[in-house]
């Protein structure tokens, strides 16, 4: 009796595994042998969703205006006037490397734009324009201050930038006066940028293909997911654990073997 309940149970068992094993699409475990045949399968997925994805974005970036950017290099330093060196009044290396990043944060300010405006008779740009596309960094452990301006045109893009570097050191000059006045040099004037900060079509295209190469994988799993189908003997074989007894081929019957047939029919 005891044999027989064994029996039952687990056959009752094995049922119950079937029935959670043998559902296709969801529930069912994947085996790296399962995941590279989904791969296989579903690989035109993948392979159209990411050239869609490339192609949009290097649309998108052969469509937006190209932004150029002009560097000027300025210079902070010290007016020593007599004395001998060491001088009690003159700042150290540190100290100008600090003041560095103080005359950093005055560029972007509304005086610098203004002033800007007024030199260059910017009549369709206002200072609130040319402060969106001012940025001034201080280079570590050094002197100097890199001020950039974008803009769409490179000439304007280098005007402006080279006469923020004058309004700039006019600026300081102006507050900073005496014996030991600090100064702000322009080192190196701004060039002519030839080649635009962005968009870059090469850059966004290569992470659109990482993008949708990725994007393409999931959607390649979920429809395997979502499929209510089993599409060989051996998927039915390791979702059910049962051997397949026989399988019933596919075949496609031609067009004149159609007719025959039809016409067989007809005869009867």
């Amino acid at each position: 009796m005891a044999r027989e309940n064994l029996g039952l149970d687990a056959r009752g068992k094995r049922s119950d595994m079937l029935s959670e094993e043998t559902t296709p699409g969801g529930g069912s475990t994947y085996s790296p042998q399962r995941v590279l045949q989904t791969l296989r399968k579903r690989m035109w997925t993948i392979v159209l969703v990411a050239i869609v994805t490339t192609g949009a974005a290097l649309g998108l970036s052969m469509l937006q205006t190209p932004t150029y950017e002009a560097s000027v290099q300025i210079l902070v330093g010290q007016k020593v006037t007599g004395g001998k060196y060491p001088n009690p009044g003159v700042a150290n290396v540190s100290d100008l490397q600090e003041v560095a990043q103080t005359v950093a944060q005055a560029v972007p300010t509304t005086p610098i734009a203004e002033a800007v405006v007024e030199r260059l008779d910017l009549q369709e740009e206002s200072a609130e324009d040319v402060l969106r596309n001012i940025s001034a960094e201080p280079d570590p452990g050094t002197m100097f201050v890199n001020v950039s301006y974008k803009d769409s045109d490179p000439e304007r893009a280098q005007l402006i930038a080279n006469t923020i570097g004058k309004v700039l050191s006019e600026k300081i000059s102006e507050v900073s006066v005496g014996a030991n006045a600090i100064t702000a040099t322009v080192w190196e004037p701004a060039s002519l940028p030839e080649t635009p900060i962005s968009p870059d079509p090469i850059r966004n295209s290569l992470i659109a293909l990482v993008l949708g190469s990725l994007l393409g994988v999931m959607l390649a799993f979920l429809l395997e997911y979502v499929s209510d189908s089993w599409n060989s003997r051996d998927e039915v074989e390791e979702v059910s654990g049962v051997p397949t007894l026989g399988v019933v081929p596919k075949f496609r019957v031609s067009a004149r073997r159609k007719e025959i047939l039809a016409s067989k029919e007809g005869e009867r």
